[in-house]
This record gives C-alpha cells, sequence and structure tokens, in this order.
C-alpha cells in the first residue's frame, strides 16, 4: 500500500511539473512574448554599439593625443618664430542692374568661404 501510493505522489508531481514546464514554453512562444524578446535583444544590441562607439572614440582621442605628441602638434610654438601669415578672402564683386556699377570688393577677415557660397555642406 505504501509502496502505491509513493509512485502515484511521484506521478502527480511529475505530471504537475510537465504541465507547468509545457505552459511556460507555450507562453514564450505567443506573438507578444516573442516581440518583447525581440524588442529585448535590440535595445540589449543598441547600448553594446552605443559602448563600443564610446569605445572607439576615446581610444581615437587618445590615439590623436600620442600622435600630436609624436608629431610635436600639441607643443606650444616657439614665441621667436614670426607668427604664421593669415590670407584675407575678398567677397565676389557684382554689378547692379539699377547702377550699372561695379561694386568695390569686401574684405572678410578670418573666414574660409566667401557670403556668396551656396554649398549647404559647410
Amino acid at each position: 500500500m505504501f509502496r502505491r501510493t509513493f509512485w502515484f505522489t511521484a506521478g502527480a508531481a511529475a505530471g504537475v511539473w510537465a504541465t507547468t514546464k509545457v505552459n511556460r514554453k507555450i507562453k514564450q512562444l505567443t506573438p507578444e512574448s516573442l516581440a518583447a524578446q525581440a524588442a529585448n535583444k535590440a535595445v540589449e544590441a543598441g547600448h553594446k554599439l552605443k559602448d563600443f562607439a564610446l569605445d572607439v572614440r576615446d581610444n581615437m582621442a587618445e590615439r590623436e593625443a600620442e600622435l600630436g605628441d609624436a608629431l610635436g602638434i600639441n607643443e606650444a610654438p616657439d614665441p621667436e618664430l614670426a607668427p604664421q601669415s593669415r590670407f584675407a578672402v575678398l567677397q565676389n564683386t557684382f554689378t547692379t542692374k539699377q547702377t550699372k556699377q561695379l561694386k568695390q570688393p569686401k574684405y572678410l577677415e578670418n573666414t574660409r568661404y566667401s557670403i556668396n557660397n551656396r554649398n549647404e555642406d559647410h
């Protein structure tokens, strides 16, 4: 009698365990659960990609500093040397229809581009 009770209890426990395991797996395979898992994986991949990009940026700045030191770019300029010359940029000249006169060019100090440069990439 005791033997039958033991095996009946063991069978019932195994049945409950198997049912619980199957129900969990079924819930994991629902479309909502799969979408949530995919979203979590995407967020995790995004964090890893961001960490990678930050590491690359930090190492790039460190390497640029090393190269600058090796090439002497980061050193202060020698006060005995003459300062570098700067070039003034001329604005394009044009004539107006009303006055029919050629306007004098203007000097633009410390600029890389003229005012009439229509390139949007600068």
